[in-house]
């Protein structure tokens, strides 16, 4: 028989507290793992020569940890919430301290090199993270009284801002500021960026472990098995379709067009498999509700193109610009800043006057403007100029973070609140994730056709005589970053006076230049297919004073 071990009521006042901390630490490490990395990648595809699979280091972690949070949320409901949090913060924490030491000892067995450690790496740790968000999300059923939930998941959106905030300037410290050497062992910066989550989840483990009430309604309850693996039967090929698309296999190679053919194949079985089921990852019929099939949609553009800037303005920074980690960084501050402030009165604006539809047009607009400034970024555009081209794309941005999941809850019925709000943040990682492999292929693909034509003095280095990959663009990216090494290349060619080498490294930044601002530009016009998206959605009144509160089994 389930049972109710304790009711919000009867915990004592530090109980709910030290509970309601834990899980907000652990909302924090999830949190800061998605913007921490950002500012690391430049230096970390460098060191590990992998900046051709730099999409999967974010593809691994966001395709697994989307896959496995409708798993979590009934295994929460069947077992505690406890334990899904313990298993998912040491599954976590060992995928964080694995992918520190991704190519400290060299190629592995069956893995290979270090890029491929910190992919598969990355995986791991998105099957621990997924556990995170979704069980801290859970507690504020668990552990606050109905009347009290608003104060508490305020909190939780404080969070998310701080990890906005903080991300991506402790990253880029980390990075040039925590190397060290260890016994005789250098230890480069961007491997902290990993380790510092191990003293965070060390205290949340022990306060889920000694401190954690026994609270939670057990119910039973199917999980979709079926419909989480034909999810990743369908993306996997997709995705590293589109990764390879163009780079290591022509676009009409039988291999491609077989894993082009396996994706769709799979999303149609996806499909009779989710429909009529009560259990389903993804429920097919609340797509005949216009809001929910159009505000998923507008999620999935706008987080698809987001990823085609946030990925990699830290990268134009540092390649292009020259600018330190620490730099891009700070850098980044303007548009997540934004992203806090207008989502907070986004928030505000939504409860005074119960409406959605204009804050949701109004921040489409101003994603509009922002990435159409980025347009006209080049080589020279200094870094305050910059700021406030991310500034107004971050402006635009926050009401996406709650404003499309807020019009998709109040348009369902009460009882399916929660399942709506699992498929809106569904197709919003899923968004994420396409965008990602998606944008790491046209650099890719970008590069390798350009850098043999735009720097001919570097092609008998980088060439690797093989038609699939002719050109090693991280090692290209080595050299545009590094004088020393670019130099010394350069020298063994009998070229290594100083005009040359100032010549390659110009030309070598400006084909990066002209490879990234090109992502923006797809990036503004899926921000524009979104925004057409967006005026599609019917502009409905928010039912009553509070949105329904979704049930403890979908939280």
């Amino acid at each position: 028989m389930h049972m109710l071990a304790a009711s919000p009521s009867e915990l004592s006042r530090r109980d709910r507290i030290l509970a309601f901390a834990a899980a907000l630490l652990v909302l924090l490490l999830s949190a800061l793992d998605q913007t921490i990395v950002a500012t690391a990648m430049p230096r970390i595809v460098r060191d590990l020569s992998g900046l051709e699979r730099i999409a999967w280091v974010g593809t691994a972690y966001l395709l697994t940890s989307t896959v496995v949070v409708p798993i979590y949320g009934k295994l929460g409901d069947i077992y505690g919430r406890r334990a899904i949090l313990i298993f998912g913060v040491i599954v976590f924490l060992t995928g964080s301290a694995l992918c520190g030491l991704a190519g400290e000892f060299g190629p592995l067995p069956l893995i290979g090199d270090g890029m491929n450690q910190l992919i598969v790496f990355r995986a791991l740790q998105g099957i621990g993270g997924g556990a995170l968000a979704t069980g801290a999300f859970a507690t504020v059923a668990d552990l606050v009284p109905p009347a009290e939930r608003g104060r508490y998941t305020g909190l939780f959106g404080a969070v998310f801002g701080l990890a906005s905030v903080l991300g991506p300037l402790i990253g880029g410290l980390l990075t040039d500021h925590a190397s060290m050497t260890i016994a005789g062992h250098y230890v480069s910066g961007w491997r902290f960026v990993f380790y510092v989550n191990l003293p965070l989840g060390a205290v949340a483990l022990y306060v889920l472990a000694t401190h954690w009430p026994h609270v939670g309604v057990r119910r039973g309850g199917r999980i979709d098995w079926l419909g989480s693996v034909l999810v990743l039967a369908s993306f996997v090929p997709l995705l590293l379709a589109l990764s390879w698309g163009g780079h290591r296999f022509a676009w009409d190679s039988p291999v491609l067009m077989a894993m082009f053919a396996a994706a769709v194949a799979g999303l149609v079985a996806l499909y009779f498999a989710e429909r009529g089921n009560p259990d389903a990852v993804i429920p097919i019929d609340l797509f005949s509700n216009r809001v929910f099939a159009r505000g998923n949609a507008a999620l999935f553009l706008i987080n698809m193109a987001f990823m085609g800037i946030v990925m990699f303005y830290p990268l134009y920074l540092q390649v292009v610009k020259g600018e330190a980690a620490t730099t891009s960084g700070f850098a980044m501050l303007p548009m997540m800043g934004g992203i806090l402030v207008a989502s907070m009165i986004g928030g505000r604006l939504s409860a005074r006057f119960k409406v959605y539809k204009p804050i949701l047009v109004g921040g489409s607009i101003l994603m509009l403007i922002g990435v159409g400034l980025l347009l006209t970024v080049d080589r020279n555009t200094p870094l305050s100029t910059l700021g406030w081209f991310m500034a107004v794309l971050g402006l635009g941005m926050g009401p996406a973070q709650g404003m499309y999941t807020l019009a998709i809850q109040s348009t369902v019925a009460p009882a399916r609140t929660g399942v709506a709000t699992a498929s809106a943040q569904f197709f919003r990682q899923i968004g994420s994730t396409v965008g990602v492999a998606m944008f790491g292929a046209l650099l890719t693909n970008s590069l390798a056709a350009d850098l043999p034509v735009r720097v001919p003095e570097i092609a008998p280095v980088v060439a690797q005589g093989r038609s699939a990959e002719p050109v090693d663009i991280s090692h290209a990216q080595t050299l545009a970053m590094d004088d020393n090494v670019l130099r010394s290349e350069l020298t063994a060619q009998g070229r290594g006076d100083d005009a040359t080498v100032a010549h390659v490294k110009e030309e070598l930044r400006d084909s990066f230049a002209a490879a990234i601002l090109a992502l923006f530009r797809v990036s503004a016009a899926l921000m524009g297919l979104a925004f057409l998206v967006t005026l599609t959605v019917p502009g409905l009144k928010l039912r009553g004073r509070q949105l329904p509160t979704p049930p403890a089994d979908d939280a």
